[in-house]
């Protein structure tokens, strides 16, 4: 990154207040200039703890209107606004009201925090492929309605078998598209790799993993594990921190043969970044009512206190 970009970053962080945090799947020069990198969790916890005014959320929609949920007087700027997450709003509201009406109070609609600002309010807790299945056995309701993902809320079910978990069609179009036979394939190539694989793969996917984590778990366990070989079926944005993290071990990193990308982290480009700073453009607005708005944030709020119990 030439100096003078690197300078302006500084300078226009410091007239603005601004701290920049990067989700693990954006361009790695937008990970090389960001203040954090993390996945939804780590980013969503870490925004209520950060002193500054203004924070640039370098990620998709629904990770900025976290962000200004949780801090509602602060300025959240995205990049590029029009980067959306498609699986954030495959979830109808009758399939909420009806799943109320019919297991009344020993139901909890917990929300991915994949997931729009309207849909967290529709619900009870939010949660993260972290935490999701630590907080849904926590849960003192029997029934969970989980929304909007239909894998990773399958996965939670086959880990906690106690709940009666009602799923949603909902799914993440880049790893929804991951077939067992691609990471057969991947195996082959690579006999030696082990396979470490986001839950919001089906479950034919899963079934071939070595280890199913979050972004940053797939990144620790790769970092820490023995292993030198390994195939990554999350979005391929992730490479980046791998290498930074295993760099000098010889560790190497494959992918499925097609390789996952979210066409929508990639619109967020180190020149739209350095426009949004200087310009202020792309501020996150709460567009709900208050009530709606309250209930949204109570959602990210259960979420950060399950996950600290």
């Amino acid at each position: 990154m030439p100096a003078e970009l690197s300078s302006a970053i500084e300078r226009l962080k410091a007239e603005r207040d601004a701290v920049i945090l990067a989700h693990y799947y954006v361009a790695p020069e937008v990970q090389a200039v960001a203040d954090y990198v993390g996945d939804s969790f780590y980013l969503a916890k870490l925004a209520k703890s950060l002193p500054q005014s203004t924070i640039v959320l370098a990620g998709v929609e629904f990770m900025g209107e976290s962000a200004k949920l949780l801090n509602p007087d602060k300025h959240v700027l995205l990049p590029e606004p029009a980067a959306d997450c498609p699986m954030a709003h495959m979830v109808k509201r009758e399939t909420v009201d009806a799943a109320r009406e019919q297991y009344g109070d020993d139901l909890a609609v917990v929300c991915y925090v994949n997931s729009t600002m309207e849909i967290k309010s529709w619900s009870d807790v939010c949660v993260t492929s972290s935490n999701a299945v630590d907080i849904v056995s926590k849960l003192p309701q029997h029934n969970i309605l989980f929304i909007p993902d239909q894998n990773l809320g399958h996965y939670v079910a086959e880990q906690v078998p106690e709940k009666n978990v009602l799923l949603n069609k909902g799914y993440c179009p880049r790893h929804h598209v991951i077939t067992a036979e691609q990471i057969e394939e991947a195996v082959a190539a690579h006999p030696g790799a082990l396979v470490l694989a986001h839950p919001e793969c089906k479950a034919e996917v899963l079934a071939e993993a070595d280890y199913i984590g979050s972004t940053a778990g797939i990144i620790t366990y790769a970092e820490k594990s023995e292993a030198s070989e390994f195939i990554i079926v999350t979005v391929a944005g992730v490479l980046f921190e791998l290498e930074r993290r295993t760099q000098g071990t010889g560790k190497r990193f494959y992918f499925p043969k097609t390789r996952p990308t979210c066409i929508n982290m990639d619109m967020i480009s180190l020149r739209k970044l350095v426009a949004c700073l200087a310009s202020g453009s792309g501020e996150v607005e709460i567009g709900l009512s208050e009530e709606a708005a309250a209930q949204a944030k109570l959602t990210l709020d259960r979420m950060l206190e399950y996950a600290a119990k």
